[in-house]
């Protein structure tokens, strides 16, 4: 029952997570497109009362006419629109998704004996770390380079490209993406509440004591909301990349996520200058080229010939094997057993080694329900290699070898 619950925890929370990251990035998306898109007004009375910039849009059936003042409106309206729920939320329930699934089942989830032999407690500081220091070195970068946008922008690229080193030698490599992901939606959502919002009221709060607005608080907010838009894409590819472990269990699996991540840029990028007129297709052309490099290189390789020699080897009759060649036969149940006794039941049997209650309810202990999931244990171990999480049973090429030709001969 408490698998169960955890479940239904899990699964709210990330429903939660992905409704208000909809909210948080549309409108993130739309403030950006619409302030690239801005014309300058026609109507001198416009003029008059400080619009830099205007534009008239249909949509739903009625007809939308926004207007940005260069400045401050003549006068402050009584209900005015504040954009920071949709943030805040989505970073409280992201976090909470990570403690759940990742920080609580730091062992299973975070660890990777062959990457760093980490006690959990210790992960489990050091994913917080990456959270709290990603955070604070970005603003010092932004504080002490922030007039500089080219150079500040090479920083905090060279800054990533170390942190997604690190946290690739550090915790298992599906772990490593997320971790990644969450520090830059940490510092995203960090503009926000220490910046965007702060300067803001301070905006609101002149204009209501009739004091000149410093123009400084617009400029700052406007540079974090860029570059907030420039970590989206990075960020959505680092929260799915845990269902694709080609991604993430590549021996350079840091290179793949950063060359990823600058691929979404260049996308970013493109409809940036978009909005503005500019169809530079030279952005995606280049993003396309990067991702299918990344497809090429890190493309499923055979086996090794010692690897397959020694599946056909154990299912081939042995009678005759001084005289003529090994016959290779397909793995029987009784072998394919043997690999899930070695490496699955700590996680799949009624008293697990590795958690408290049976993985997903899944039960491998008896060959009748080894057989009864066949696909499901292809799919997880064979083709997709997310199974053993995190290689915790350090399965074997060959014991996968053996799986996929036992399915692959019709799992008999």
């Amino acid at each position: 029952m408490e698998a169960y619950l955890l479940d239904w925890a899990n699964l709210l929370l990330r429903w939660l997570h992905v409704i208000v990251a909809i909210a948080w990035i549309g409108s993130s998306f739309y403030f950006v497109w619409l302030d690239n898109s801005l014309k300058p007004p026609v109507d001198d009375k416009l003029k008059q009362q400080g619009v830099g910039g205007e534009l008239w849009a249909v949509h739903g059936g009625g007809f939308y006419n926004p207007q940005k003042y260069l400045g401050a409106p003549p006068k402050l309206p009584d209900d005015l629109h504040w954009f920071y729920w949709e943030s805040y939320s989505t970073w409280i329930s992201g976090f909470s998704l990570f403690s759940l699934v990742y920080l609580f089942n730091a062992k299973t989830y975070l660890i990777d004996p062959s990457v760093a032999n980490l006690t959990p407690t210790v992960a489990v500081v050091l994913a917080l770390a990456f959270l709290i220091v990603g955070w604070i070195v970005y603003d010092l970068l932004c504080r002490l380079f922030g007039k500089n946008e080219r150079l500040l922008s090479v920083l905090v690229v060279a800054y990533v490209v170390v942190a997604a080193w690190g946290a690739c030698h550090l915790f298992s490599g599906r772990a490593a993406f997320l971790i990644i992901g969450a520090m830059i939606a940490t510092i995203m959502s960090a503009n926000v509440f220490f910046w965007i919002i702060p300067g803001q009221r301070k905006v609101v709060a002149a204009m209501k004591a009739g004091e000149p607005v410093d123009p400084v608080h617009g400029q700052r907010g406007k540079q974090r909301s860029v570059h907030n838009t420039y970590f989206t894409l990075p960020v959505l590819f680092a929260m799915l990349s845990n269902h694709y472990s080609m991604t993430y269990a590549h021996p350079h699996n840091w290179l793949v996520l950063v060359m990823i991540m600058v691929a979404a840029v260049f996308i970013r990028q493109f409809f940036i200058l978009r909005h503005k007129g500019n169809n530079n297709f030279a952005y995606p052309a280049l993003a396309i080229v990067i991702l299918a490099a990344v497809a090429a290189w890190i493309a499923p390789k055979p086996l090794e010939p010692a690897a397959v020699a020694a599946v056909a080897g154990s299912a081939a009759s042995t009678a005759n094997a001084a005289a003529t060649p090994a016959v290779t036969a397909a793995p029987d149940l009784a072998q394919v057993q043997q690999v899930v006794q070695a490496r699955c039941i700590q996680c799949h049997s009624s008293k697990p080694t590795l958690m408290p209650t049976p993985a997903k309810g899944l039960l491998l202990e008896q060959p009748e329900q080894v057989k009864a999931k066949a696909q499901l244990i292809y799919q997880q171990v064979v083709q997709q290699k997310l199974m053993p999480l995190g290689n915790l049973t350090n399965i074997t090429d060959a014991e996968r070898a053996t799986i996929a030709q036992w399915y692959e001969g019709g799992a008999k």
